[in-house]
């Protein structure tokens, strides 16, 4: 194979549709845009979601909702990944390390998700009701 003789694949490409050529090509005078309005003029269309004039949709439905922009700096923690790490002293720079969390987490929260056998020390980690009974069940504590 050289490369001045490879070709693209079979129907893969096709000839440009040149319009407004004269009567014989099929697309002349109008060129395909019909008669008249604001679609065969040139430049003439509208925006993204333009319903001409009307109250757009996007506009006539409520607003709803909202996301924080701090939720990237939150994370959670299950009881059982607190068991698979096998720390007896677990903090924030503990869980970057190994990955259990992502780099930008600045509040961590152990949630009740599993189950915690081994003794584990907690330094500046939140947790919910269930985790914290979990943990001091298992012989851990939290600081």
């Amino acid at each position: 194979m050289e490369l001045n003789s490879i070709k693209p694949a079979e129907g893969a490409k096709h000839a440009k549709r040149r319009v407004g050529r004269g009567i014989g090509s099929g697309l002349g005078k109008t060129a395909g845009r019909g008669h008249k309005g604001q679609k065969s003029r040139s430049g003439g269309y509208h925006k993204v979601g333009f319903e001409g004039g009307q109250m757009p949709l996007q506009r006539r439905l409520p607003k709803r909702g909202f996301k924080s922009h701090l939720l990237k700096f939150n994370a959670e923690v299950t009881l059982s990944t607190l068991e698979q790490l096998g720390l007896a002293e677990v903090d924030l720079a503990a869980l970057k390390s190994a990955g259990a969390v992502g780099q930008l987490a600045k509040v961590v929260k152990v949630i009740k998700s599993g189950e915690l056998t081994k003794a584990v020390k907690l330094n500046g980690i939140g947790a919910t009701a269930g985790a914290k009974a979990a943990i001091e069940a298992a012989g851990g504590s939290l600081a």
